[in-house]
C-alpha cells in the first residue's frame, strides 16, 4: 500500500450554488442522459430525490451543486434537456476535507482508496468504485468480493 496524492487542503468553498428542478413527466433514460451532460459541464454533485408535486403527481426534484459561475451553463442544459419550465438556485457554502489516495494490494490487482482527512485525521475512507469495476470484470469475479477484500484490509490499517 502506497500513499499517492494529497487531492486537495481542508478548505470551506464559498462560492457553490444549489440548483434544483421538479420533474413529473420525464423518463428515467433521459434523466441518466442530463446526469451524464451536467457532470460533463462541471456539475459537483447531481442526484435525484422522489417526491410528489400538485394533485399528488409521483415526479423527481433533480437536484445539482456547482460553482456560481457555472449557473448559466447549467441552466441551459435544465431548459433544453429536461421538462422543467422553472430553475430555483440559491448560493451556499460547502466545507471541504482533504482527499488522500491510496493503494490496497488485492487478490486480483490494486484498487485506490480515497480518505477523508478532518484536521489532519482519517475520517472517511471508501473504495473507488471505478477501480473496484475494473478489477471485477478483469477477473470475471462478483464486484461484492472485490469489495470485501478491500473494506477487510483497511480494517487492518486501523
Amino acid at each position: 500500500m502506497k500513499e499517492q496524492f494529497l487531492h486537495c487542503e481542508e478548505h470551506l468553498d464559498q462560492d457553490m450554488v444549489k440548483i434544483e428542478v421538479n420533474l413529473d413527466d420525464i423518463t428515467g433514460e433521459w434523466l441518466g442522459y442530463v446526469m451524464d451532460k451536467l457532470f460533463q459541464a462541471g456539475a459537483n454533485d447531481v442526484f435525484y430525490t422522489p417526491i410528489y408535486m400538485k394533485k399528488n403527481r409521483p415526479g423527481i426534484m433533480l437536484q445539482l451543486l456547482c460553482s456560481q459561475n457555472k449557473v448559466d451553463e447549467m441552466m441551459n442544459i435544465l431548459f433544453h434537456e429536461t421538462t422543467t419550465l422553472g430553475v430555483r438556485y440559491y448560493p451556499l457554502q460547502v466545507y471541504r476535507l482533504s482527499r488522500n489516495f491510496i493503494d490496497i494490494q488485492t487478490t486480483w490487482g490494486k484498487v485506490t482508496v480515497k480518505q477523508g482527512l478532518y484536521q489532519g485525521k482519517v475520517v472517511q475512507t471508501a473504495p473507488e468504485y471505478e477501480s473496484c469495476r475494473i478489477l471485477a470484470e478483469k477477473n470475471d469475479v462478483p464486484l461484492k468480493e472485490i469489495y470485501l477484500q478491500v473494506w477487510e484490509k483497511i480494517s487492518q490499517l486501523k
